[in-house]
């Protein structure tokens, strides 16, 4: 996939970005509703991929911005593409052992990221992705998520039904290496992924590397701790 390297300028909302291509400004889509603030600095170099509709209001998307010498992936829904085929190409221990694969399964009136089933269980992935860095520790959420404490209920109210239920962590930058709960940013969406995994409901954190010319999910689970840390300090340097 070819991409345009830009200078990232400014946020005026949540959607997209003024970015500098060859000198002109640009409006760029951002696939990334997190506020990416730590990332999204000032001259930072961005990388964008051109748009395939060219009746869309925004010629460029906002794929990757470099940050503490390494592409971070800001396309959070790609988060799901390669959990999904990491699963179909066995990378991904915890997972294999299935048959069926299935993306997008609609149970009551929420949508799960991911359905496996084989002969003797069904199993729910929902999958996150996460791009905060505080001290080396990946936290999620960013911004306050009432739409992701709704998606753990969900995996608990599965759970209790007596399914395998996952809530899967993708660390889209890569040199974050343990995750814990954004418990300063988010207090509620921590509290409900506590009492999700004292319920059953397993957590699986894995990184991705990424490269301009492809993103490949690391096969190798990494740590976490759910409780509340006391750190400070965002990584937030070029």
């Amino acid at each position: 996939m070819d991409y345009v390297k830009g200078i990232f300028k400014n946020r005026p909302n949540r959607f997209i970005a003024e970015v500098e291509v060859g000198g002109n400004l640009e409006i760029a889509h951002v696939p990334n509703t997190g506020r990416c603030k730590e990332l999204l600095v000032d001259d930072a170099v961005v990388w964008l991929k051109v748009a395939d509709n060219p009746k869309r209001k925004t010629r460029f998307s906002l794929h990757f911005v470099e940050n503490k010498n390494v592409l971070v992936s800001l396309y959070s829904q790609q988060a799901n593409t390669i959990v999904y085929d990491a699963v179909i190409e066995g990378k991904i221990k915890e997972l294999n052992g299935y048959s069926i694969y299935q993306r997008e399964k609609t149970i009551d009136n929420s949508r799960i990221d991911i359905y496996l089933e084989n002969e003797t269980e069904e199993c729910y992935v929902e999958v996150k992705g996460v791009t905060l860095i505080v001290d080396g520790e990946a936290r999620f959420p960013d911004a306050p998520t009432e739409r992701g404490s709704k998606h753990l209920k969900e995996l608990i109210k599965l759970k209790k039904e007596g399914n395998r239920c996952v809530v899967f962590f993708l660390i889209q930058h890569p040199v974050g290496k343990f995750f814990r709960p954004n418990w300063e940013n988010d207090p509620k969406f921590s509290q409900t992924l506590n009492e999700a995994y004292e319920k059953g409901v397993e957590i699986l954190v894995y990184r991705c590397d990424n490269q301009l010319d492809g993103i490949n999910l690391i096969p190798e689970a990494l740590d976490f701790d759910l409780g509340k840390s006391f750190t400070d300090g965002i990584v937030n340097d070029k």
